[in-house]
C-alpha cells in the first residue's frame, strides 16, 4: 500500500499546525468551554481552532475526494459516503496546553472503509514526531534527527509492566484495576497519543482508558502507530474500533498494549467490567 503522498502531507500539516500552537503557547490566550452532547464540558482555545483550520484546509486541497472529520469542525456526515476519511484531533490534550505542561499533540489519521491505514502524532513542545502507514512500520523522529523504527516490548508479567495513566485525578475503579493487575509502575502523562507513543517506544507497556467520552479522533492516529510497532489497540472488550460511523464516541473505552499481553489483559478486564456493570455498546 503506497501512501507516501498522504504521509508526507499529513506530517507537513502536523508540523505547521504544531508551530502555530507553540506561538499561542507562549502567549496569553483565552480558554473557552465547549459542551458535548452528554453535557460534559471541555476546554477549547484559539490554538485548537487555528490548528484545525490549517489541517482541514490542507487536506481538502490535497485530497478533495476524501472525507474529513475534525474535533473542532461541524460534522456534516458527508464523510459517511467516502471510502477514505481523515480523522483529526488538532490538539489532543488541550488541558496540558492550558496548564503549560507540554503534554499535547497534533493527531492526523486516515481510515479506509473504517480501518486505520495511516497516522501521524506530533508533540510540538517536545519536537517528537510519530508516524506510521499500514504494512510499513512505525517510526519516531526526535528533534528532526533520522527516523527510528519502533518496536513494542515483549513483557507479559503485569508486575513488571509500566502502565501509562492520566495526569488527572483517577477514579476508584481505575485504582481497583491497577491493584487487580498488580501494576507496580506507572507513568502519569497527558494526551492519548502521547501515552500510546510511550507503548510504541517501550517506555510503557499498557494503557487502559475507562472513560466513554473519547472520540474516534482521539484513538485513530495512535492506533495505527502502536499496531505498526507490534502492539494492539481495541476497545476495553478486545473488539476492533470501527471508524467513520455516524456516532464517533468511543463508548467502550480504549485499551492499548504491547500486543503480546493484549488477550491476557482483555480477560482480566472482563471480570472487572462485569463488576462495574459495564456493557459493550455498538456504534452506528
Amino acid at each position: 500500500m503506497q501512501l507516501s503522498q498522504e504521509l508526507n502531507t499529513a506530517i507537513n500539516l502536523a508540523k505547521t499546525a504544531g508551530q502555530a500552537i507553540l506561538e499561542f503557547y507562549d502567549s496569553d490566550f483565552l480558554v473557552e468551554q465547549k459542551t458535548t452532547k452528554d453535557n460534559h464540558t471541555e476546554p477549547v482555545t484559539i490554538a485548537d481552532k487555528t490548528a484545525s483550520k490549517i489541517i482541514v484546509e490542507g487536506l481538502a486541497e490535497s485530497f478533495p475526494a476524501d472525507g474529513i472529520l475534525s474535533e473542532e469542525e461541524t460534522d456534516t456526515h458527508h464523510r459517511l459516503d467516502k471510502n477514505r476519511v481523515w480523522l483529526i484531533d488538532p490538539m489532543d490534550g488541550t488541558k496540558g496546553f492550558v496548564q503549560k505542561n507540554g503534554d499535547f499533540a497534533v493527531q492526523i489519521g486516515l481510515a479506509e472503509k473504517g480501518e486505520m491505514i495511516l497516522g501521524v502524532v506530533f508533540l510540538p513542545f517536545y519536537n517528537q514526531l510519530y508516524f506510521a502507514a499500514k504494512g510499513q512500520g512505525a517510526f519516531l523522529v526526535e528533534n528532526d534527527e533520522s527516523p527510528k523504527k519502533l518496536q513494542v516490548s515483549d513483557k507479559t508479567d503485569f508486575s513488571k509492566m509500566t502502565m501509562a495513566v492520566s495526569r488527572d485525578h483517577r477514579s476508584s475503579r481505575m485504582s481497583g484495576i491497577v491493584e487487580h493487575f498488580g501494576i507496580l509502575q506507572e507513568s502519569q502523562r497527558g494526551s492519548v497519543g502521547l501515552k500510546i507513543g510511550l507503548i510504541a517506544t517501550q517506555t510503557c507497556d499498557l494503557y487502559i482508558h475507562l472513560s466513554p467520552r473519547t472520540k474516534h479522533w482521539d484513538s485513530a492516529a495512535p492506533e495505527i502507530i502502536v499496531k505498526e510497532a507490534g502492539g494492539n489497540l481495541t476497545d476495553l472488550f478486545g473488539e476492533k474500533i470501527i471508524y467513520n460511523t455516524s456516532d464517533v464516541h468511543n463508548y467502550n473505552g480504549i485499551l492499548a498494549t504491547n500486543g503480546v499481553s493484549h488477550q491476557k489483559t482483555v480477560e482480566h478486564l472482563r471480570t472487572l467490567l462485569t463488576e462495574f456493570g459495564r456493557l459493550r455498546v455498538i456504534n452506528k
